[in-house]
């Protein structure tokens, strides 16, 4: 189902589950598409269908993940999901839940000795960045792929990108995130903390005068005094997240990753597919297709909704008849939903007619076991 004036080239996903060239898909889209289900049903496709080692790593707040793949918990930790289909294949999965806070304190970890560690940990201002900060979870969803990639132990990456509430988030958080660690403003601000000797305030006040008396008034001194403890800290380790971040865009536009837009039928989330298309575009990242999910089909496609409504009326008329003419009304809504859809689908393709599509018909319930997610990874690998 995707209309056009133009024919639009079908996604192969087989093609590239199968790929020993894909390290990493990174599914993508607004929150409330069916991002999670259609991450793990490739996942454990391509573990299955194309004996691929493959993790997947999800930022689903839900846990439905862990549901679906029969865990009783998600960690920061790969963990292997058992009973797969995966023995003539050769092929594993795994799965893991990224746990913000944790991942920030691995960073830390490897990156400085162990008592500046226990010094940063305790910082009161690391503690809210780590936990609450703006940008903090698409950041260390980041670090997080970087690091999975960097052990080489698996075949496949599969990304479940966080559910933020605009889907470029995931590409623009993590460099907000680094320019405000690695940032000239932080830093000139509070240099005077690397000298040592008097407080925060008072040296800060020494240098800035009538300026930092407006910081202290606008952030208040005790904040000061905690931002001024986590840069004196955390000082050695600002150039590495501005560092990785660039290490991980390179990885996320090399030829061994492959973007899959997922979205539904619906105005906001194909609006968001759209902006998310054009921004891979010009930060040259591969984008491999578009996941059109829940998508609505009828079986009868000769038989119009006029043409069903008007049935209904002439049934209605001669009596007895009214559960086929509420068959009729039914049929007739199905198929002004499948007309909108193929209208909201278009704006898609015809702003980016070279963009591979496939369609996942709407499930008759959620996805809640193994088997659901195969049925999944068999309607969007369908040929």
């Amino acid at each position: 189902m995707v209309p056009s004036d133009h024919q639009v080239p079908r996604l192969d996903v087989d093609r590239i589950l199968a790929d020993d060239g894909v390290r990493i898909v990174v599914c993508c889209g607004s929150g409330g598409v069916g991002k999670t289900t259609t991450a793990a049903a490739l996942a454990l496709r391509a573990a299955e269908r194309h004996g691929r080692r493959t993790v997947v790593l999800t930022i689903d707040p839900a846990r439905r993940l862990a549901q679906s793949l029969g865990l009783s918990e998600l960690d920061n930790t790969p963990r292997q999901v058992k009973g797969i289909d995966a023995e003539a294949s050769g092929g594993e999965l795994h799965a893991m839940m990224l746990d913000m806070k944790r991942t920030f304190d691995e960073v830390v970890l490897a990156h400085t000795d162990p008592a500046k560690a226990a010094e940063i940990f305790a910082n009161p201002f690391y503690q809210a960045m780590s936990s609450t900060f703006a940008g903090t979870q698409e950041y260390m969803a980041m670090e997080k792929l970087g690091q999975l990639h960097a052990r080489g132990e698996w075949d496949l990456i599969v990304v479940d990108t966080p559910p933020s509430r605009s889907a470029l988030d995931f590409l623009d958080a993590p460099a907000r995130l680094s320019r405000f660690l690695d940032g000239r403003m932080l830093r000139m601000l509070l240099a005077p903390a690397r000298t040592g000797g008097r407080s925060m305030f008072s040296l800060v006040t020494a240098s800035f005068g009538m300026f930092s008396r407006v910081v202290q008034k606008i952030l208040g001194a005790q904040l000061l005094t905690d931002l001024s403890g986590f840069v004196a800290a955390f000082d050695s380790m600002f150039g590495g997240f501005r560092q990785r971040a660039e290490q991980t865009y390179r990885i996320l536009q090399a030829r061994e990753t492959a973007f899959l837009l997922v979205a539904a039928p619906e105005p906001d989330a194909v609006r968001e597919a759209a902006y998310f298309a054009g921004r891979l575009g010009e930060e040259r990242m591969p984008l491999a297709g578009l996941v059109l999910n829940r998508v609505h089909q009828s079986a009868v496609e000769g038989l119009s909704a006029a043409e069903s409504l008007a049935a209904a009326e002439r049934l209605e008329e001669l009596g007895g008849h009214a559960v086929t003419a509420e068959a009729l009304r039914v049929h007739a809504a199905l198929v002004r939903q499948t007309a909108r859809e193929l209208e909201v689908a278009a704006r898609f393709t015809d702003a980016f007619p070279a963009v591979p599509v496939v369609s996942v018909a709407a499930q008759p319930a959620d996805v809640h076991d193994v088997d659901g997610l195969r049925v999944i990874g068999s309607a969007i690998s369908r040929p």
